[in-house]
């Protein structure tokens, strides 16, 4: 299957194409709707994948990122920005895809340059070390707006690409855990924290709260592409749909769903016991998977991957 999307469309110009002619690895099965798995050289949970202008990449456990490469997946970064090690939790990409923005444990963040291999480590910004759930970037490389949600209700952000000193912060909510963050465009842009409340903002600096009322599920999966274009995922395999004036809930099972990305009427969410639900013509249609995993995180694009626990990785 071929999907596109809105992110890989506008971040990713010309990088599906070098995507589509790499090869699958190690394929060890498949499932009645095209999902295959792929081996992978770590054993750690891979927490988020994303494309970049070279090729898709996703990072685990231990400071490991790695990338599909045309003999297969092959780790590229070890240690995470620090080199100690901290686990890696968010990715995302400036709009052309040259940096890759990784963030985790113990206040990591890295600006990692995709076309060179060079590595730039931002970690601990006003020596700030909570652990980093999610970044969302925008603008070109080098010159990014960066925006980091931690596990203590902290929206960390930079509007001089990360550089020491240009940081600052707000928290949006009580001082819950933030869990997903994202921006469709500059200053505009949604995050999620764990008390069941979703922010708006249109500055990236003041957030606002627009629900979700008695939703009684934790968030784990956002998807921003517009203020009135949003995707949250939870618990209890729920999904909820913003058009802009209310949210649509619906319920898809029992799966905690940890990642959700859609476009145009199409997309996925994943999450637990290897569930993943396929978004068609508006409609949420559970496919098949040959795993049993935790499934962490979606990227869509010539080939559709999904990431998880235990190294766990499938392509279609």
């Amino acid at each position: 299957m071929t999907r596109l999307t809105r992110r890989s469309t506008l971040k990713v110009a010309g990088a599906s194409l070098a995507a589509a002619t790499v090869p699958a690895t190690a394929a060890a099965a498949e499932s009645d709707d095209g999902w295959t798995v792929v081996e992978t050289p770590v054993d750690s949970t891979l927490h988020d994948v994303a494309y970049t202008a070279t090729n898709p990449h996703a990072v685990a456990g231990g400071g490991l990122v790695i990338e599909r490469t045309a003999t297969g997946w092959e780790v590229v970064l070890q240690g995470g920005p620090t080199g100690n090690g901290n686990d890696l939790y968010g990715v995302d990409t400036t709009d052309d895809g040259e940096r890759l923005w990784i963030v985790g444990s113990s206040g990591a963040i890295g600006e990692y340059d995709v076309t060179t291999g060079n590595l730039v480590d931002r970690s601990a910004p006003n020596d700030y070390t909570a652990n980093f759930n999610d970044v969302s970037v925008t603008g070109p490389a080098g010159e990014a707006d960066v925006y980091v949600a931690d596990d203590s209700g902290s929206i960390h952000y930079s509007f001089d690409n990360g550089k020491e000193g240009t940081w600052n912060y707000e928290v949006p909510g009580s001082g819950s855990g933030l869990n997903a963050i994202e921006c469709y465009a500059d200053g505009a842009g949604h995050v999620i924290d764990t008390n069941g409340k979703v922010f708006a903002t249109d500055d990236g600096v003041t957030w606002n709260p627009i629900g979700i009322e008695d939703a009684g599920v934790t968030y784990y999966g956002l998807d921003s592409d517009a203020e009135d274009d949003v995707y949250v995922s939870g618990g209890n395999a729920s999904v909820f749909d913003y058009t802009g004036s209310r949210w649509i809930p619906e319920s898809l099972g029992d799966a905690a769903l940890f990642d959700i990305e859609t476009e145009a009427g199409t997309g996925y969410t994943v999450g637990s016991g290897g569930a993943v639900f396929e978004l068609e013509d508006g409609e949420w249609v559970q496919n098949t998977t040959p795993v049993g995993e935790n499934l962490r995180a979606v990227a869509t694009g010539d080939v559709d991957i999904v990431v998880g626990s235990s190294g766990s990785l499938l392509e279609r």
